[in-house]
């Protein structure tokens, strides 16, 4: 590593050539299904349970088809993207998500539509999940690629601080079907003209025409086979499989954790705002440490810090909204935190060698980990009829996964 990157100063040659990539991927990150059905959903769960009188809990387990499918959808696309391109898949990604979107507006009766429907959006939008995005910039950053992570990822904190209060407006104007018309919207109208003009790879590393790349790009890293026998990659994989696991949780059930406290839909959605502000500061904090301190380190306390939110939600009142703000900021700092460290390990650890089926790998567990994680939680849920062991589940996942972490040691050099 050089000096230059050890210092505090952050040198912009990187970001006067990449600053559309950066743009297009934040956005891209921020409509992606995974990321703004998760933060809306929580703004779904009482009109739906109101307009087909299905269970809470039930309602719930939707997230866990969105994430299984998920899972199946971060095997393929690696693929895909080199087969076919990735601005290809990408924009034809795009596309599909929209009417998808558009087309769960349409479910029937049965709850069985809103789970056939939560897996089909990973599915048709796979393009646009976190494999590609952050492929895309560690392509494209190299001295501040912690940075640049930070700023794409911070995607999902637009998501998580602006959709609850969209769709929260949309739902009450429209009814539920109103909040899936907005999310349709945002695909084809925020991010489909920047990825047909913006999109590309950096000279010198695009894909020739048999699918493989320069050899000054593939000798930097392990192959797929040399990370899955690495233990560096298990502990990895296991500490943010933990984490994420008890992030979605929080995501999905914190709005509805409020309302139970007596809040209104606004006011919840307003305190959950609070969440997403958080992910970006955190996640552009955490990205400029991690360019100039050990990560593993820096992101064991990053992802601790959650585990006080959770203590502050199980003991804090509706009367006490600046602690519930706190408490779910806390939570946004370690949601802010975890795919900017994942990826930014993946490559330091790892190499680009076989980043796209390594990070698919990754991606895919974590992904299992946050489609049980709703299932689970509304197990919980309707076993005790309150949040409190939920919380207390959460709260020492967050623990257990940052410390997971510190084993990780010193990054590698590879030749």
């Amino acid at each position: 590593m050089s000096m230059k990157t050890n210092t505090a100063a952050i040198d912009l040659t990187e970001f006067k050539q990449g600053w559309r990539i950066v743009i297009l991927a934040m956005l891209g990150l921020a409509i992606n299904a995974n990321a703004s059905m998760l933060y809306a959903f929580g703004s779904f769960v009482i009109p739906l349970q109101t307009a087909f009188g299905w269970p809470r809990g039930e309602i719930q387990s939707a997230v866990t088809f969105l994430f299984a499918s998920a899972v199946v959808a971060s095997q393929i696309v690696p693929w895909l993207n080199l087969r076919y391109g990735m601005k290809r898949v990408t924009c034809i990604s795009l596309a599909c998500l929209a009417l998808s979107f558009a087309s769960i507006s349409l479910m029937g009766p049965s709850i069985a539509w809103l789970y056939f429907f939560f897996a089909l959006l990973p599915l048709a939008s796979m393009g646009t999940i976190h494999v590609t995005w952050t492929y895309l910039v560690n392509l494209w950053f190299v001295r501040n690629r912690g940075l640049g992570l930070a700023l794409v990822l911070s995607g999902t904190g637009i998501s998580a601080a602006l959709l609850p209060s969209a769709v929260t407006w949309a739902i009450g104007r429209w009814g539920w079907q109103g909040g899936f018309w907005l999310l349709a919207t945002l695909p084809v109208l925020v991010v489909l003209p920047f990825a047909m003009f913006w999109m590309k790879e950096p000279a010198g590393v695009a894909p020739r025409a048999d699918g493989t790349r320069p050899a000054a790009l593939i000798a930097g890293g392990l192959t797929f086979s040399q990370g899955l026998r690495s233990m560096r990659f298990w502990f990895l994989n296991i500490g943010l499989s933990l984490v994420v696991g008890a992030i979605v949780t929080m995501v999905s059930n914190t709005v509805p954790m409020l309302r139970d406290k007596g809040l209104t839909a606004a006011a919840a959605g307003a305190v959950f705002g609070g969440f997403g502000l958080s992910l970006i500061g955190g996640r552009v904090l955490v990205g400029y440490l991690i360019d100039r301190l050990w990560a593993p380190g820096v992101a064991a306390v990053a992802l601790a810090l959650p585990a006080l939110g959770c203590l502050l939600l199980a003991t804090t009142g509706a009367e006490q909204t600046g602690i519930l703000l706190l408490a779910t900021a806390l939570v946004g700092l370690g949601a802010g935190a975890e795919f900017d460290i994942a990826a930014y390990l993946m490559s330091r650890y790892f190499g680009l060698r076989d980043y796209g089926r390594l990070f698919g790998v990754h991606l895919g567990l974590i992904t299992a980990a946050g489609a049980l994680a709703p299932w689970l939680s509304g197990v919980v849920y309707k076993s005790t009829g309150n949040y409190m062991m939920v919380l207390t589940l959460c709260g020492s996942a967050f623990l257990v996964g940052a410390a997971s972490l510190l084993p990780l040691g010193r990054y590698p050099k590879f030749d």
